[in-house]
């Protein structure tokens, strides 16, 4: 080969190197991507994100239908209307949305009338400068956005949980330091005299003794869906939904639709789900938690136990869970207080996988 027709050729072929590297990093990335990770065995919810985000949706709207899903099926009972009635017999939604690349995010808490949280969560990121839309304001900001409503969130068998914990003198419920006028309160400060929280009756608290029956926390009364999703694009998002915990004061809001607690996401490091006690959990940020201890190089599952350790070593009595997902896909779990399990799809899976993670 003669020299000029060797330097036309390295030309040439240096001329295409840089497309042969974007396209090997791009098969690289498909083989790779989409991930969808969720807590529990909410299997439907995880194929309809997948569904989603291998069709070429984004994160975030792979996110929205996946938990949508397990609004429309109830999952447990816990997330979407028809479930975990508060003190007054009402279902009430909280949810969440973040977008992992603009760090936007839209939040519902304690909605009212309106079934679709997650829909909704996302209406408040897309229409608004807020964050968070709380009780009925976020009810009437997700009619008005086209959202179905108002209705009633109840159902029969939310309205016999309740019949049944009325005739249990409400028990057991979350007042603490309290005295009923009846089984069913009103209730009145007691003035420090008793640490009441979980009492029988007006009689046992006036006379001290109290049986400690503290309320009970499980997939079936107190839980949420969370969920995360890295696109085709290697973009992550994260979104929750929940109907709160069973028989909870009226106003309360969890952990669900605040933003660091129930989940978190960075395009630069990954994302985390959490599920659990949330009234305890929230005071720790655990998930922004782990998603900050990946960034300083903890893989998920040391940045996974890292956040839920530091909640046992001040609440060693709580329950509740972690999943962590890095920028790669790379995933883990941990837990406090019970066996937790959550969901993954990714391209190396034929379906939906539960992994297991014990306490």
């Amino acid at each position: 080969m003669a020299r000029s027709d060797l330097l036309i050729f390295v030309s040439t072929l240096l001329l295409f190197l840089p497309l042969l590297t974007v396209a090997d990093a791009e098969l690289v990335k498909s083989e790779k991507f989409p991930v969808v990770v969720s807590t529990w065995p909410f299997l439907e919810a995880v194929r309809a994100a997948w569904r989603a985000v291998d069709t070429g949706s984004s994160a975030v709207e792979a996110v929205v239908e996946g938990c949508s899903a397990c609004e429309e099926l109830r999952c447990d009972g816990t997330v979407g209307p028809g479930g975990s009635p508060n003190e007054n017999g009402e279902t009430m939604i909280d949810a969440l949305v973040m977008d992992g690349v603009t760090m936007e995010v839209g939040a519902v808490a304690a909605m009212r009338y309106v079934k679709d949280g997650i829909r909704a969560a996302h209406l408040v990121m897309k229409y608004s400068q807020h964050t968070l839309l709380a009780g009925e304001g976020a009810s009437a900001f997700a009619i008005s956005m086209g959202l179905p409503g108002p209705m009633n969130l109840s159902s029969p068998e939310s309205v016999k949980k309740w019949s049944d914990w009325k005739e249990n003198q409400c028990q057991p419920n979350f007042r603490k330091n309290v005295v009923p006028a009846n089984d069913c309160g009103p209730y009145k400060p007691n003035n420090g005299a008793i640490n009441v929280s979980g009492y029988k009756g007006t009689e046992s608290c006036e006379m001290g003794a109290i049986e400690y029956r503290p309320p009970l926390v499980g997939p079936h009364n107190h839980d949420t869906i969370s969920m995360a999703v890295i696109d085709k694009m290697g973009h992550i998002a994260v979104g929750t939904s929940t109907n709160g915990a069973t028989y909870k004061i009226p106003g309360r809001v969890g952990d669900g639709p605040i933003v660091g607690s129930s989940a978190y996401a960075d395009d630069e490091v990954g994302g985390c789900g959490a599920t659990g006690d949330g009234d305890t959990m929230m005071r720790f940020l655990p998930c922004y938690q782990v998603v900050e201890s990946m960034r300083q190089g903890m893989k998920p599952e040391e940045a996974a136990k890292d956040a839920i350790s530091r909640i046992a070593r001040k609440f060693p009595d709580f329950v509740g869970a972690v999943v962590a997902v890095d920028k790669n896909g790379s995933h883990s779990g941990a837990c406090h207080g019970w066996t937790f399990q959550y969901s993954v799809q990714n391209p190396d899976m034929d379906d939906v996988q539960v992994f297991t993670v014990l306490p």
